[in-house]
């Protein structure tokens, strides 16, 4: 077995990694890890500040190492934030990993997250700028994903059971 994690969330904001993450860790008995809650603790301040305070490339950087840190290091379930897959460095570090990516539309995502003020980059015209930041990252999605999940309409536990399936693990 490959060491690293046993399976990689990663999808857009609001797909559900962290609520799905957490579900997968406790029905395979592993622990659960979220890079940008590692981001958070580690600077102290929520990720938006990050971005208004010092600007999305410092962020980027941060979540760079913050995600090589936890593929090297951990070995349960891993959910990355939605714009990790946009780094070269990171990719190549999730190729060969159980990567699912967690698929949704923009009408899931205004009935989740409504899009709000605490996502930086949707400050201005969410749904626009949604669309935006899925027509390119979707193909860096698809590209490091072993599995895609589509969550529209599922419950989180749907979901879950998706993606085990679709990775052939069982759960404890």
């Amino acid at each position: 077995m490959t060491a690293g994690p046993l399976v990689v969330l990663v999808g857009p904001m609001g797909s559900g990694k962290s609520t799905v993450g957490a579900l997968l860790a406790e029905r395979l008995g592993v622990r659960y890890r979220d890079t940008d809650a590692d981001i958070v603790a580690a600077q102290g301040r929520p990720i938006s500040d990050i971005f208004v305070d010092e600007g999305e490339p410092y962020f980027r950087e941060l979540e760079r190492e913050a995600v090589a840190t936890a593929v090297a290091g951990h070995t349960g379930v891993l959910a990355l934030g939605g714009g990790a897959v946009l780094d070269e460095g990171t990719r190549g570090l999730l190729a060969g990993l159980p990567v699912a990516y967690l698929s949704m539309d923009v009408e899931e995502a205004v009935r989740r997250v409504g899009l709000g003020a605490a996502r930086p980059l949707l400050a201005v015209n969410p749904r626009r700028q949604w669309r935006e930041l899925m027509e390119a990252r979707r193909p860096l999605y698809t590209e490091v994903a072993r599995v895609v999940v589509p969550t529209d309409d599922r419950t989180p536990e749907e979901v879950a059971q998706a993606v085990l399936d679709a990775l052939e693990l069982k759960d404890v």
